[in-house]
Formats: C-alpha cells, sequence, structure tokens
C-alpha cells in the first residue's frame, strides 16, 4: 500500500498544480470581465470556459484546448482580455505531450488560425499584425516544448526497452555459461568412470562406478532443470535454489574424488560476495574438470585463499606436464578468463615448475 501510494505521488502533484493554474486563471479572468465593457453575463461564464477546464487538460488534453482555446477566442471578440493566450498555451503543451503527431499537428494549427482570426476581429489593424505574431509565437513555442517532451519520453521509454533486452541476453549468456561448466564437469566424471566400468572385470568396482554416474547425472539433471527454468520462466519467477560458491567447494572435491582424481581442498579467509564465490567456484570446477579429463588418475591441490581485496586462487596437479587446458584457448580457458576480467582480475596458466599443471586467479572483489 505504502509503495502504491508513493508512486502516485508525482501524478497527484501534477495534477494539484494544475488544479491551482486553473484557479488562478479563472480569477484573472473574472477580474478582465469586471474592467471591461462586457456584459458580466458573457465575462462571467467565459472566465470560467477559460480557467476550469484546465484542471483536467492531462486527462483530456484535446476537449480542453478546444473549450479553452474557443472561450478565450469570444473574449478576445468581445474585448474582455488582450491577454497573450496564456490558458490555451498551457492546454496546447499536453496537447504536444499526449497527442499523436498528426492530430497535435492539426490542433496546433486550428488554434493559430482561430486566434489569429479572433485578434483581427477583435483589435483594430496594425495592431492586430503585433499582437498575432506575439500569441503565434507563444501558442507554437509551448507546442514545441510538449513534442520534445513526448520525443524525450518516447526515447527514455526505448532506452529502457532496449537496456531490459540486454539485459536478458547478458542473463542467458550467463546461463549458457554455467550450463557449459556443469555439463563439461559432470559429463568428465562419467567418461572416466564409464571407461572404468567397461575395462574392469570386477563386478564390485563396476557397480561402483555406475554408482558414481548415476548419482553424478541425477545431480546433473537437476542442477540443468534449475537453470534451463530460468530460461523458460518469462516472469522471472523460478524458484532457484542459491549458486554455488565456497560453501560447496568439498562437494565439489569428493566428486573429483569419485573420477579418479584426489584432491586436497584448503579455504581460509572470511566471506566473499556471491558473484564473486560464483566466479571462484567455476574456477575451481574447470581446473579440476581439465585434471579428470587429461591427468587422472592423479592428486590435486586446490588452496582458495580469501585476503583483504582479493580472492587467491591456485589449483596444481601432479599429472603430466606440458599439457594445455581443454582445447587449447576454447571454452575452458576463455570462461575462466572471463569470469577472471568481469572482476578486473588477472589468470595465469601452463606447466608447474615441479610438474604437473598450475592454474593461477586472483580475483579482487572491492
Amino acid at each position: 500500500m505504502t509503495s502504491r501510494v508513493i508512486r502516485l505521488l508525482p501524478t497527484a502533484y501534477l495534477v494539484a498544480l494544475d488544479v491551482a493554474a486553473a484557479a488562478v486563471v479563472t480569477m484573472l479572468y473574472l477580474h478582465f470581465a469586471q474592467v471591461s465593457t462586457a456584459p458580466l453575463w458573457l465575462g462571467y461564464p467565459l472566465a470560467f470556459l477559460v480557467g476550469a477546464p484546465l484542471a483536467v487538460r492531462r486527462k483530456w488534453p484535446l476537449p480542453v484546448l478546444a473549450v479553452v482555446l474557443t472561450a478565450q477566442n469570444a473574449g478576445t471578440v468581445a474585448d474582455i482580455t488582450l491577454e497573450m493566450y496564456t490558458p490555451s498555451a498551457f492546454a496546447l503543451y499536453m496537447v504536444g505531450v499526449e497527442v499523436p503527431r498528426r492530430r497535435s499537428v492539426a490542433a496546433l494549427a486550428v488554434s493559430l488560425a482561430t486566434a489569429a482570426v479572433a485578434l483581427f476581429i477583435g483589435q483594430p489593424w496594425p495592431d492586430d499584425i503585433g499582437l498575432a505574431l506575439a500569441v503565434a509565437l507563444v501558442l507554437a513555442s509551448s507546442w514545441m516544448l510538449g513534442r520534445t517532451v513526448r520525443l524525450r519520453r518516447a526515447y527514455d521509454a526505448r532506452t529502457a526497452v532496449e537496456e531490459a533486452s540486454r539485459a536478458v541476453a547478458r542473463e542467458r549468456l550467463r546461463i549458457a555459461r554455467e550450463l557449459h561448466d556443469v555439463v563439461a564437469h559432470s559429463l568428465s566424471v562419467i567418461a572416466v568412470k564409464a571407461g572404468v566400468a567397461n575395462h574392469v572385470e570386477d563386478a564390485a568396482v563396476a557397480r561402483e562406478a555406475l554408482g558414481v554416474i548415476e548419482r553424478t547425472s541425477r545431480g546433473t539433471l537437476v542442477e540443468m532443470r534449475r537453470l534451463l527454468g530460468v530460461l523458460r520462466d518469462e516472469g522471472g519467477e523460478a524458484e532457484l535454489a542459491p549458486l554455488p560458491g565456497l560453501a560447496d567447494l568439498p562437494d565439489l572435491a569428493a566428486s573429483a574424488a569419485l573420477a579418479g582424481v584426489e584432491v586436497s581442498l584448503r579455504v581460509s579467509g572470511g566471506d566473499v560476495p556471491d558473484g564473486v564465490g560464483l566466479a571462484v567456484y567455476r574456477i575451481v570446477q574447470e581446473s579440476v574438470t581439465n585434471v579428470v579429463k587429461h591427468a587422472a588418475p592423479a592428486r590435486c591441490e586446490v588452496a582458495v585463499a580469501v585476503e583483504a581485496e582479493s580472492v587467491r586462487v591456485e589449483v596444481t596437479d601432479d599429472g603430466p606436464g606440458g599439457r594445455s587446458l581443454p582445447g587449447g584457448d576454447g571454452h575452458g580457458l576463455a570462461g575462466m578468463r572471463e569470469r577472471v576480467d568481469l572482476y578486473g582480475g588477472t589468470l595465469t596458466t601452463g606447466p608447474a615448475h615441479a610438474g604437473g599443471f598450475r592454474v593461477l586467479a586472483e580475483v579482487p572483489f572491492t
């Protein structure tokens, strides 16, 4: 209820200004009617017709302009006022803001023409020439100001829609990368265990490998359904589990151990923002996946240190040296580098000094 009231405040404020303007114009024209030579039975109604409709100019811009302009033209012909058509300009501004271009231009043309005719009838020549030009300038300026506001609002609306579309595209790209990381890691574990089950003769070992395949595939399907649910949910109301972070690294290490890679995990320091935690998790996941694919069976050491302004991630293994990440500069390395670059960090990959492979990343979060 409170948020709805807050949203209505700007509109109520503008309507209050219109009501105040209508009251001021009405009182001004009542004064003109009193000091003019025209009969009061004509002057008073014209004063109300010129001023009162301005209170609802935002709701009915064209009808308000028609009433105000007609009454003001009648007042000019009756010599009730020589005022510069300010009420009509006030109404014409809202026509420029709210009415589509064709009808808005027609309204401006009719306003200029009828005002000129009224001035030529009500004022002696040549005074009517200068007065007509001044009134035309006031009316045209007010209309152009309204059109400028309308065009600006349309531009802002298009910009907001385009930005929302870009945000959706960025989110879908992020989800696609998440899917790549999930599927690549899980399929690597499944491929290794499927190879074990296919080549061993021990039924117990084969059953263990098939159990790992079953658990890994089930977990992957759950996460894939969660991510794909975001893509399919147009309203953004899908219920999502928390994104993985530093707290999920032990489960990742256990999953790698099932695929034949013994992971030694060390995590030190405090908490990190969720986005940084997800980036660290995916970097470790991609690095361990690389070990599973190209170095298993092997030992792998993962060290994650949360410092004052950054997170330092180091993943080393004792597998065969001289190899690179899957696909060279392919999706694995590119995905890690994009995550690090997003936070202005650094990434170094290559053979370790003591053999094996090393991935070193530093991700700042301040």
